[in-house]
Formats: structure tokens, sequence, C-alpha cells
């Protein structure tokens, strides 16, 4: 049976954030809120998990999933990010943004996109997830809690329960979050190309 942590979406309470960090350390697959939606996250490494996921998701290994990290210093050690698109990033993190870039070996070769390299990164403007990975120590591996066949998001912690509370570990719950999943952003590209807009502005990007 899941464990479900009903925690304040603003000022989230260290003892439960503690007890998130530890589910995770021991392999769990949580569904944890963020800036734009509830999403599914686990450790980096943790292959089982990471399978896990993609089941739950109907995705295949071809599909990008994103590192959600605490800052920007962070996103360094698992992306190559050259000055230009520092200062890029720079503007837009903390965000409802995610950004495509080069993984650099810390990434497990099985998570790169197979033919370009490339890693999702994110630095979502949460509370939340930023004191979770405060504690956690490393950036977690997530994608969008979008079930196969839905439109959208799950975004009712009751929901979430109801339809795959038997397959997942921990909920992480703030209450109703929308639907409406990050904005994408290729950094490979010059210039930066939007590939999914979403919850994070535009304007910053083609201003």
């Amino acid at each position: 049976m899941v464990q479900r942590l009903t925690v304040h979406r603003v000022n989230p309470q260290p003892r439960l954030l503690r007890q998130a960090a530890e589910r995770l350390r021991d392999g769990a697959l949580a569904a944890i809120p963020t800036d734009a939606c509830y999403a599914l996250a686990c450790r980096l490494d943790d292959k089982a998990a990471v399978e896990r996921l993609r089941a739950i998701r109907g995705i295949d290994d071809k599909h990008l999933l994103t590192l959600m990290c605490r800052d920007l210093a962070q996103i360094a050690d698992y992306a190559i990010v050259d000055n230009r698109q520092y200062r890029f990033l720079r503007t837009l993190t903390p965000g409802a943004y995610t950004f495509v870039l080069q993984a650099t070996k810390e990434v497990p070769r099985r998570l790169w996109h197979p033919s370009r390299k490339t890693v999702g990164m994110r630095v979502p403007d949460s509370p939340v997830v930023a004191g979770l990975l405060e504690v956690l120590g490393e950036p977690v591996l997530a994608s969008t809690l979008t079930l196969p066949g839905d439109d959208g998001p799950l975004s009712d912690p009751d929901d979430i329960e109801a339809r795959i509370g038997k397959r997942i570990d921990l909920l992480v719950d703030v209450g109703m979050l929308g639907t409406e999943p990050t904005t994408i952003v290729d950094m490979t590209a010059e210039p930066p190309e939007v590939t999914r807009a979403g919850l994070g502005p535009l304007e910053p990007l083609i201003g």
C-alpha cells in the first residue's frame, strides 16, 4: 500500500521531507508535486525503479526522462553547459521549464537519448522539491504523471492513489495541482528552440 505524506506546499515540514528522502534512498518510486504538475520520481541510478516508472507511463527507453535538480550548479554536474547556455539558464531557473542538454558521463548511458546523447534537465520553482532534493543530496529522475490514454497529467492526489496506488511506494500530497506540463527548450539548438509550449512563459525565450 502506498505511503501518503500530506505536505504543506509553501512551508514543507522538514520531518516529512526527511521521510520522503529516506524512501527514495531505499528504492521507492514516488509521485511528487512540482511547480507545474505531479510527476513520478525515483533515484537516478535505481534501474528497477526507472523500469517501473516507464511501465506506469507506458513509455519505452527512447522517451527522454528528466533530471530534477535543486539548483543550476547541480545541473552542471550532469549536463555540458557552455557560457551562452549558462547565462540563458540562469534567467529561467528555477521555473517551469525542461532543458534538453548534452549529457555528461555522470548520467547513465541508458538514460540518454539513444541518438543525440542528450538528457532533460529541470530546476522546479517548488519549495517541496527544493527541500526534498536538499535532504536527498542528489537529483531525482522524473516524468510527468500522465497515464496511457489520458489527455493530461493526474492532478488530484485521491485520483493518483486510486489509479496507481498499488504500483508506487510513496505519494507526496500537496493537494490539487494543475495539468499543464513544463515548457521544453532544446538548448542544443542555436538559437534555443521551444519543442513544447507549456506552463513556462514563452516571452523570455523569444524576446
